[in-house]
């Protein structure tokens, strides 16, 4: 990987190089007007951080505990979908790269590799993501697969009772698996690399799904036609607490912004929330995940865990969540950027990148490790 891709803006325009139209822009798109999407990043300049100097600190320590499992840092990797779109490593070379840094890895229901796979390539701490299907067999059956596959913790996306509207992905004409159309083929033209990388490795499918779903197998069945036709929309707390005592350790609800659904998801038998607006990519103009930490954390008390998902694009920006009363963070699209710019190798920069910034910037800030991050390193910036 090039020297020069320090930031995430660096990884976003590599990746923009690097992919054909329709594979950037489902990266980079989200819903509507994409409002929520750039309030995910930009609420983080309404907070600034206190530190506090003359610490006699030399070395920090950024290791901790989340969802039962021991990392080196506070830091998730997002379930994404269809990884394989934009890089012929997949979910493999993000899962390798998180292994690599000491991080948790999040496998997407939605993904390109299978439960099992990961779990050959990946012994560190791994997270399964799951909706509720029409089909609660097949529901089970992941909930079955990744006992049995050694995954250490489960999370529900809640947030997808149909799938969002989004305007980018419409125009560009994505598709899954993707095909050469007369709209699209000038772009797969100018991407020489890619487009050869799709003959070589013509593996799209969703591994974990397609076994039950025709559709799936002979590409007459479109990714959002599968998420509208297969995702049940009509679920309750029921099911989640279904799906709470089936696993049977820690469990994540994901997409919750209010502090009375997190009080639920905990009453639920949820150990964890993620605090999320999936990307931007559902409900346009929802509340940015970091202005929702605080409430929720008043509301729950230590009783769970709770995770920023969203927004998350620099190492002080973990440092603001945390201050706020999260226990971790977890992102997609930065980790995105870098397996579309450079495979596992792009993924291991921007990861490397991101817990360099934050070992310097603890000390900075004056603590010694994550536990010594409190309120009183935070406070909302003057007039916001």
């Amino acid at each position: 990987m090039g020297r020069k891709l320090l930031t995430y803006e660096d990884f976003r325009q590599a990746a923009k190089r690097a992919l054909p139209s329709p594979m950037f822009h489902y990266i980079d798109g989200a819903a509507g007007d994409e409002w929520t999407l750039s309030r995910s990043t930009d609420v983080f300049d309404d907070y600034e951080l206190v530190p506090e100097y003359l610490r006699n600190i030399v070395d920090v320590d950024l290791s901790t505990k989340v969802l039962g499992a021991e990392m080196a840092a506070p830091i998730i990797l997002s379930p994404t979908g269809m990884n394989r779109l934009f890089h012929h490593e997949k979910e493999l070379g993000v899962a390798r790269a998180a292994e690599k840094a000491g991080l948790m890895y999040s496998l997407s229901t939605l993904g390109t590799t299978s439960i099992e796979e990961i779990a050959a390539a990946k012994a560190g701490p791994k997270m399964f993501q799951i909706y509720i299907h029409k089909d609660r067999g097949l529901t089970l059956e992941f909930v079955e697969r990744a006992k049995a596959a050694g995954y250490t913790s489960l999370c529900l996306t809640v947030d997808v009772p149909v799938a969002g509207g989004r305007e980018r992905d419409a125009r560009t004409g994505l598709t899954m698996p993707p095909k050469f159309t007369l709209s699209s083929l000038m772009s797969f033209v100018a991407h020489p690399k890619w487009s050869l990388n799709l003959l070589r490795y013509p593996d799209f499918q969703l591994a974990n799904v397609v076994h039950r779903q025709d559709g799936l197998k002979d590409g007459t069945l479109g990714v959002i036609q599968y998420i509208n036709s297969q995702i049940d929309g009509d679920i309750g707390w029921n099911d989640a607490e279904t799906i709470a005592k089936a696993w049977g350790g820690p469990f994540a609800i994901k997409g919750i912004l209010s502090a009375a659904d997190a009080v639920r998801a905990r009453d639920a038998g949820a150990t964890a929330v993620m605090i999320s607006t999936h990307g931007g990519r559902q409900l346009d103009s929802v509340p940015a995940p970091l202005d929702c930490i605080a409430p929720m954390r008043d509301a729950v008390g230590n009783s769970m865990e709770l995770i920023l998902d969203g927004g998350v694009r620099r190492a002080v920006h973990v440092l603001k969540a945390l201050a706020l009363g999260a226990d971790a963070v977890s992102f997609g699209r930065p980790y995105l950027f870098g397996l579309a710019s450079g495979g596992e190798k792009g993924v291991s920069r921007v990861l490397g990148l991101l817990l360099h910034a934050l070992r310097r910037d603890l000390l900075l800030l004056g603590c010694r490790n994550i536990a010594d991050i409190g309120p009183h390193h935070v406070r909302r910036v003057m007039g916001r």
